[in-house]
């Protein structure tokens, strides 16, 4: 899930402002279909509906609209304050911008700073905002309110003149403009500590504990969970002032120490040996055993000693489970994701583009691509990206030299970045997915990846394929059974092609020709034309698809008898229809290419008796 927001728009009027908000807030411009032809980020069709989507995600939503209308839109998805992300309404000429909720989930700041981007006037009405310039319910991130439900309370008798007092140490309540009193009568408590509220105010707990895990390969995460949980017990900690999850770097792809800190919904970082060797006067209880194991003396207590600093203490020793050890340290500032120390375990995600049009490409991918820091890709590819590339580090590649690209980018992940590989149409189809696979699968040896890069977490999001696309276009060529066949050579012999383009012809395929041809390959498409003349008809229709869904974009479609070679470039799909396959004019005279879905050879169907409706699951 990203936080970055999004910025709704109805009409190409509201672009320009949009698109301000969205480059200086790191967000993205979400334009409606019909009315904004081009220059958002992404684009639906439905106004409530992916409004009530993004809501559900939690994803902060600043609209270019009317109130009542966001108002009317989002009304029935409302059910939990707490949880509410900022929704905002921003005027389109800038002069007034309107949170409408979570102002104390960051709208009010949120309003603050496009006023200042636009000159316009934040209309901020939460009260204490107004009075104090603080949300108690909303506290800085690296600190958590143990008693949301009683905040209301507290804040009324404040803005009715009450007075209030600190115990502990928190440096952004004394920053605002609460009226402190050293005998006032509500109370702000702070505490790391596993203690109750006070009956007269509110109690926050910072994010200054760290989890130090260690565990055997293949340890049970539930295992590891109830040690740490007993652990914080055990020292009178409060789960909730856990602010990270520490290991050492062989153990960035351990599901037990992800799922630790998946519970307490904090990071995870990784230390290598070395740094974790450097904390050995600091342990409690050191190892030999784990230093011939790991190369450091301790890891639960020297991870998490390296995660707080030379300043920060050990306040839990090790403790041991069957496959398992914790330990906790405590930090002297919070953990945020600014002072955050370690490495992240990378992220790969392989996304497909499709053709590269706003239009068709999915929210996932757009979402993946949002969420990564760096982008690797061929640079047609990366280019087709637009606004989304903006301030993520651009990796280019030229066409070709894909295992490069690959790796290039596994091993970024494996320095603890978030990378997309970016691919045209869907990413595993004759694209850049089944190489990370390949390359992980032969990991071993001088040649192979590094440890770092084969630990990352991976995720594969499809796209259109230029398959889908063709067939989109020129009606339903797939109706039936198909298959894909790569006429390049370069990584297939040319005797396997032939042996798969003679079995295709004779099982009567749909067939979508990939690489019909190159620069310096002519001759292999015409062979397939030749090759599937001897097995279905000369007017047996073939689609040539070129530029799909970009400009340029060109859908011919000729019979097979037919096929010239130089009508072929590399960027065209070429789908040859099977001996069923025909064409059918539109009152427009548009002709388009179906296959029938197997009905027309079947006695007693829909399809061999006049007159009658057509029948089955898909009609």
């Amino acid at each position: 899930m990203t936080t970055s927001p999004a910025i709704v728009i109805l009409s190409d009027a509201a672009l320009p402002t949009g698109r301000r908000i969205a480059e200086a807030l790191g967000g993205e411009v979400h334009g409606l279909a019909r009315r904004v032809a081009d220059g958002a980020d992404l684009g639906f069709d439905d106004t409530g509906a992916h409004l009530a989507d993004l809501f559900r995600q939690g994803r902060p939503i600043i609209g270019l609209m009317a109130a009542g209308a966001i108002i009317r839109l989002l009304a029935p998805h409302l059910n939990d304050k707490l949880r509410e992300p900022p929704v905002l309404v921003v005027a389109e000429d800038g002069s007034a911008v309107v949170p409408l909720l979570g102002g104390h989930h960051g709208a009010n700041d949120l309003a603050r700073r496009i006023a200042a981007l636009l000159e316009g006037v934040a209309a901020i009405t939460t009260a204490g905002d107004l009075k104090f310039g603080v949300a108690l319910d909303a506290p800085p991130e690296g600190w958590v309110l143990a008693n949301p439900e009683d905040s209301k309370r507290v804040m009324a008798d404040l803005v009715a003149g009450g007075s209030i007092r600190l115990e502990g140490d928190a440096p952004w309540p004394t920053e605002s403009g609460l009226p402190f009193s050293t005998d006032g009568d509500v109370v702000l408590a702070v505490s790391d500590t596993a203690v109750a509220p006070p009956a007269n105010g509110l109690l926050y707990h910072p994010k200054t504990l760290v989890l130090g895990i260690g565990c055997e390969r293949g340890a049970d995460g539930d295992e590891a969970l109830k040690l740490a949980l007993e652990s914080l017990t055990e020292a009178g900690l409060s789960p909730a002032s856990v602010g990270l999850v520490a290991s050492i770097d062989v153990k960035a792809d351990e599901a037990a120490v992800h799922h630790v800190a998946s519970h307490f919904g904090c990071s995870a970082r990784f230390f290598d040996a070395a740094t974790l060797e450097a904390q050995t006067p600091r342990l409690k209880h050191p190892s030999d055993i784990v230093f011939a194991e790991v190369g450091c003396h301790g890891v639960s207590e020297g991870a998490a000693l390296a995660s707080v600093g030379a300043s920060g203490e050990l306040i839990a020793a090790k403790r041991k489970s069957r496959r398992a050890t914790c330990a906790i340290a405590r930090a002297v500032e919070p953990f945020t994701a600014a002072n955050l120390s370690g490495r992240a375990r990378g992220k790969l995600m392989v996304v497909g583009i499709g053709p590269g049009s706003n239009g068709w490409r999915s929210p996932e991918v757009s979402a993946m691509v949002s969420a990564s820091t760096d982008l690797v890709g061929y640079s047609l590819y990366l280019d087709l990206l637009g606004p989304l590339t903006k301030s993520k580090t651009r990796h280019d590649f030229d066409l070709g030299k894909e295992e490069a690209r690959v790796r290039h980018a596994m091993e970024l992940a494996g320095e603890g970045k978030s990378v997309a590989l970016v691919c045209s149409g869907d990413a595993g189809i004759y694209a850049m997915a089944t190489l990370v696979f390949e390359l992980l699968d032969k990991s071993d040896g001088p040649e192979g990846l590094t440890a770092q890069a084969r630990r990352i977490k991976i995720a594969v999001s499809p796209g259109i394929s230029a398959l889908q696309a063709a067939a989109a276009r020129a009606g339903a060529p797939l109706g039936h059974d198909f298959c894909t066949i790569s006429l390049s050579d370069l990584l297939t012999p040319w005797e396997d092609i032939k042996r798969r383009v003679t079995a295709a012809g004779e099982g009567d395929f749909v067939i979508a020709f990939y690489n019909p041809v190159s620069r310096k390959r002519r001759t292999q498409l015409a062979w397939a034309r030749d090759k599937l003349l001897e097995h279905r008809p000369t007017s047996t229709p073939v689609i040539l698809a070129t530029n799909l869904g970009r400009e340029g974009e060109l859908i011919r479609i000729v019979p097979l008898g037919s096929l010239n070679v130089d009508d072929v470039d590399m960027l065209t799909v070429v789908v040859v229809g099977s001996s069923n396959s025909t064409t059918v004019a539109t009152g427009d005279g548009r002709s388009w290419v179906y296959t029938p879905r197997g009905y027309a050879r079947k006695e007693g169907t829909a399809m061999t008796q006049v007159g009658t409706q057509i029948s089955g699951d898909a009609a």
